[in-house]
């Protein structure tokens, strides 16, 4: 299921520290960084907030520009993003600034807390998704009934590190604050648990008056049928690189990229790549890669187009050359269609050799763009 872009939103210490122990908050970021926060704020469709970041720190989650919001209403937005929080007992204060401030809000919470929300006439649409909270849900919850796209997430800690724990995390935004905090009764951004694999990818990083931001993306591939926030990211990538063919009214343009289980980018390839006219894009990134290289073993291979089954051109097809260079997980936009090739079915050849195939039809699109000319023939 299409889930929406999650961006995490956080200030710390040096020593990692959210906060202190004193009785007021501690402010970690500079004026100019509450700027860039509240321009953020405009940008995205809702903010979310755990329950305990609401018991600890009241917050009203607004966006302070007027010029923000009239810029939001002038695109046709409500003036502020939707308002979030989740909590799974339902137990919260219903005097607090989140619900009184602001356009709408939604507590996503379980059935049992439901019950303890309206009890307590919580001034937000409680919504309840079962037994027990499932962040999974909740996110396909708030992109497909609430057309949520772009969500903010601005703690607490273990919200953060749930979402990061489970693969859900798009983008971390992580600001550093100049002072050590050195209280270990103190809360911390990220708790221990089983992370992703792999490093993370610094796409920036921004000296903001006196406190330094750094933009992170996960590139860890999921794990069999399990998409992670990488997954999209790929994908993505092949998408683009399927814009790099030359053009052809024979044959498909195909980006594909092979990652490694830690993240990391093996080769990747694209159609007619490097003047053969004939080449297919998985072929092509696989040919730049070591056959003995025991990470293809774990890798996933991204196409924009499902992997060929049968092929004119060459004695192998692209899911035959997956399988025997040991891969077992692919992830594509697109399934083929039957313009050249009647009842293609990659997928079939893959699924038979043992290996796991997940179609992300969100970025289906972005496959078939380069293959306008192509498509009804």
């Amino acid at each position: 299921m299409p889930l929406p872009y999650v961006l995490l939103s956080a200030a710390v210490s040096l020593d990692g520290y959210l906060d202190d122990t004193g009785p007021e908050r501690l402010l970690l970021s500079s004026p100019a960084d509450f700027d860039r926060v509240d321009e953020v704020r405009a940008s995205v469709d809702a903010i979310l907030v755990g329950a305990g970041t609401i018991r600890a720190d009241n917050p009203r989650l607004l966006v302070n520009s007027a010029g923000r919001r009239a810029a939001r209403v002038a695109a046709g937005k409500p003036e502020y993003p939707l308002k979030v929080t989740v909590s799974g007992s339902g137990e919260l204060d219903p005097t607090a600034a989140f619900w009184h401030t602001g356009g709408d809000r939604v507590l996503l919470t379980t059935d049992e807390g439901a019950r303890r929300a309206h009890a307590l006439g919580l001034a937000a649409d409680v919504v309840p998704l079962g037994d027990s909270f499932e962040w999974r849900a909740a996110l396909e919850h708030l992109h497909d009934r609430r057309g949520v796209r772009r969500l903010m997430v601005e703690g607490g800690g273990t919200v953060h590190s749930r979402l990061l724990q489970q693969g859900l995390a798009d983008e971390l935004q992580l600001v550093l604050a100049p002072l050590f905090v050195g209280d270990p009764d103190a809360p911390r951004l990220f708790g221990p648990g089983d992370y992703q694999r792999g490093r993370l990818r610094l796409v920036e990083t921004r000296r903001i008056e006196d406190v330094v931001l750094m933009r992170y993306r996960p590139t860890a591939p999921g794990a069999a049928a399990h998409v992670s926030a990488a997954d999209r990211h790929w994908l993505a990538l092949a998408c683009e690189l399927a814009e790099l063919c030359p053009s052809s009214g024979t044959a498909f343009s195909v980006g594909a990229v092979v990652v490694a289980a830690d993240g990391t980018e093996l080769a990747r390839g694209h159609s007619r790549e490097g003047g053969d006219p004939v080449v297919h894009a998985e072929e092509a990134a696989l040919a730049k890669i070591d056959p003995a290289d025991p990470r293809l073993t774990t890798a996933t291979v991204y196409s924009s187009l499902e992997p060929c089954a049968r092929r004119a051109s060459r004695p192998a097809p692209c899911a035959r050359l997956i399988l025997d260079a040991g891969v077992r997980r692919v992830v594509t936009a697109w399934r083929e269609p039957d313009t050249f090739v009647p009842g293609a079915d990659g997928s079939g050849v893959l699924a038979a050799g043992g290996a796991v195939v997940v179609v992300l039809p969100e970025h289906e699109a972005a496959a078939k763009g380069p293959n306008r000319h192509l498509l009804g023939h």
